[in-house]
């Protein structure tokens, strides 16, 4: 019985759920008032900040996607590692702590709070506008990863999609319902510490277990010579640039993106910024290096020229996780890669949830409709709220499965982390670093952000001619740039009224 390999993995996987709701079953006993529901009391320290944030910002994404597009990618993959690096860094050296002093002076616990403070704002639009965008964009970055984690049952324990992506749902939801947003960020420390330890060995393993009579890249070339070209595989030069500039692009989603900069809200202090800095920064260049890099190795092992790389490696490579680990590791340690892929997905669920229904129950229902509604009694109705969306994130997964099968994983996850960053990080940027942008200019630009998503997804994309380069540009960079124009503009036409 201990020898069958789903026997052990369900075991192994037991252990790690039972983890995640002891954590959740301590931290209840810290949810003293909505601000310990929301933030934490804004007493959390940098280690548990940084690793959160981290394992928030990648997903299942990093583990299932990012392998996936380093076998189908090759050495251009490693832009994605440049353009995230990149991000996080700025975010963490230039905005983490101006953040920080804000929304500690305006004593926010949501985003919408702390725009609503900034701007004075007498009415209840921006509010609503933001509000709305992250409930839509939420949900949509949910759904899609509860479907990859359909897609990590089926490929790594043969267990239905569906079925998994109904387990993984209800675990999460459990211990969020238990300890809220103190629950989301302990148990991603331990996701994080997971997820860090798994990627970073596993290239090592795989590099020890191949046969090396032929160097990585000499593979790669017998394989398909446009797989080392990290310039780009066209002839078309700006169909290059436009390439490289979507894989780095993404790191754009880390200048405010609210599931990461509510992390920011949560620190104790800015002194633990500086700290946690560094972690971030580390966990970010090994995990995602590592995580191409198992991709480009999976290629090296699986494939040979002429064969068809997804019919072996699944569309857009996202069985190239299960396959390596089936391959080169014993079966204990693939139990482990298991719940270390859920980890991954998880804790960004978890985060991404509360974040929602925080928009809901305390932006929608209480500042809105119920003012009088005490912050004790809302927590409740912050749970509610996240049992809703969850169910309504579950049912979009299930749909997406069956009406496109063939799906990559990589590009799905990236539409709803790119909705919320085109509607939010122009807004937080110019926040912190422009005095004269206004509330005008801030509606203007999240209108425009969350309205050039789908503009430039399902638009401008399918066009004859340029649709070819924004496929690979992909969504979030163009959006990005015409949510910060149109923002400037606006307030530069309707400036703020001075005496």
């Amino acid at each position: 019985m201990l020898n069958d390999p789903l026997v052990v993995k369900i075991s192994i996987l037991s252990i790690y759920v039972g983890i995640l709701f002891l954590i959740g079953i301590v931290a209840s006993r810290r949810i003293n008032n909505i601000s310990d529901y929301y933030v934490g009391g804004k007493k959390m320290g940098f280690w548990a900040v940084a690793f959160s944030a981290r394992a928030t910002g990648e997903s299942g994404w990093l583990l299932i996607g990012l392998t996936g597009m380093g076998a189908m990618a090759g050495y251009a993959g490693y832009w994605v590692v440049v353009g995230e690096l990149l991000g996080v860094f700025i975010s963490w050296q230039f905005m983490a702590k101006p953040f920080k002093r804000l929304s500690d002076k305006y004593q926010s616990i949501t985003i919408p709070d702390y725009l609503d403070s900034h701007f004075k704002t007498k009415t209840h639009t921006l509010r609503i506008i933001s509000a709305i965008a992250l409930v839509i964009f939420i949900v949509i970055y949910v759904a899609s990863q509860i479907d990859v984690t359909g897609v990590a049952f089926h490929s790594m324990l043969d267990i239905p999609y569906k079925l998994g992506a109904l387990i993984g749902f209800l675990i999460v939801l459990v211990y969020i319902f238990l300890g809220g947003f103190v629950a989301a960020v302990w148990s991603d420390l331990f996701q994080g510490i997971l997820m860090f330890l798994g990627l970073v060995l596993l290239p090592i393993v795989i590099w020890f277990s191949m046969d090396h009579g032929v160097g990585i890249t000499e593979g790669l070339n017998s394989i398909d010579p446009n797989l080392t070209k990290l310039w780009g595989k066209s002839d078309d030069m700006w169909m290059n640039v436009f390439t490289i500039l979507g894989f780095s692009m993404i790191g754009l989603g880390f200048l405010g993106s609210p599931q990461v900069y509510v992390r920011f809200m949560s620190i104790k202090n800015e002194k633990e910024i500086d700290k946690g800095k560094l972690v971030a920064m580390v966990f970010t260049l090994l995990t995602d290096a590592a995580a191409v890099t198992i991709g480009i190795l999976a290629r090296v092992v699986f494939t040979k020229n002429g064969q068809d790389a997804e019919a072996i490696l699944g569309v857009g490579g996202k069985d190239v996780l299960s396959m390596v680990t089936e391959s080169f590791l014993p079966l204990t340690v693939v139990a482990i890669y298991v719940a270390i892929v859920l980890s991954a997905i998880m804790s960004t669920i978890d985060s991404l949830l509360i974040l929602a229904s925080s928009s809901i129950s305390r932006d929608f229902y209480q500042k809105i409709f119920r003012p009088d509604l005490k912050d004790e009694n809302l927590t409740r109705v912050s749970r509610i709220s996240t049992v809703i969306m969850a169910l309504v994130a579950l049912l979009i997964a299930i749909i997406l499965n069956w009406v496109s099968p063939d799906r990559q994983v990589f590009w799905v996850i990236i539409f709803g982390w790119s909705g919320i960053a085109a509607t939010f990080c122009p807004v937080i940027i110019l926040t912190l670093f422009w005095k004269g942008y206004n509330e005008k200019g801030a509606i203007a630009s999240m209108i425009t952000g969350f309205a050039s998503v789908i503009l430039f997804k399902f638009v401008v994309q399918p066009m004859e001619g340029i649709g070819k380069y924004f496929i690979e540009l992909d969504v979030l960079a163009p959006s990005f740039a015409l949510a910060m124009l149109v923002g400037i503009f606006v307030s530069k036409m309707y400036p703020k009224k001075t005496g």
